[in-house]
């Protein structure tokens, strides 16, 4: 793919930042405060470069609408290959297979380009969104959601959940309300799941997003 100018990094780098960390996109104005960047037009101007290099896609009729995708071509030289591990259910809680039964040599893989690649890209997995109850956040059935290893959350966070007792497993908003998780899905046709604090576990936090290209 064509090598990105320093203002075009910045941007992307931001994107992914942004969308991490809110589950939505930002607006071009935001994106102008946050990278420093004259005028609205000039981050118009990098984002069409963006798009026409395949970096992203955008929907001139929608506001935010601006989606980072998976180069097509990537230098395997620097990329991570990231192994998916499975099936994470986007609406309600699927049951998933013991971590003991994989195979790590055997798993698929997704090769994360460097503008994604949060440090330590060793200790990251991947896995493959079933539903639709994170759609508000532009994740839906058949994308690929990466995540840093972890037991900790903050309130916000995009996590996978465990549910042990109903050997379970979603991805959903976390927020812990006193001695109560709130699992948040990101589609206001679907209710939250709520459940005591002690019966709920946290496995990752997801880092980045890989978008499933149409056909």
């Amino acid at each position: 793919m064509v090598k990105l100018s320093s203002r075009q990094q910045q941007i992307l780098d931001f994107l992914n930042d942004f969308h991490v960390d809110k589950s939505y996109m930002p607006s071009v104005r935001e994106i102008q405060m946050a990278c420093g960047i004259s005028s609205t037009s000039v981050v118009d101007y990098n984002l069409r470069l963006l798009e026409r290099d395949g970096y992203i896609r955008r929907s001139p009729d929608i506001s935010r609408a601006i989606e980072l995708v998976q180069e097509k071509e990537v230098d395997l030289v620097e990329v991570a290959m990231i192994p998916i591990m499975g099936t994470i259910a986007a609406g309600q809680p699927i049951p998933v297979p013991e971590a003991s039964s994989y195979d790590r040599s055997d798993l698929d893989k997704i090769a994360l380009s460097p503008h994604l690649t949060p440090h330590h890209p060793e200790d990251l997995f991947a896995l493959r969104v079933k539903g639709f109850s994170m759609i508000d956040a532009f994740i839906t059935d058949g994308d690929i959601v990466v995540l840093r290893p972890t037991t900790d959350a903050r309130d916000g966070d995009m996590v996978a959940a465990w549910l042990p007792f109903e050997e379970e497993a979603t991805l959903k908003h976390f927020y812990l309300e006193g001695n109560q998780v709130r699992l948040m899905p990101a589609n206001k046709e679907m209710d939250p799941i709520v459940v005591p604090a002690d019966r709920v576990q946290v496995h990752g936090r997801v880092v980045a997003v890989m978008r499933k290209m149409a056909n």
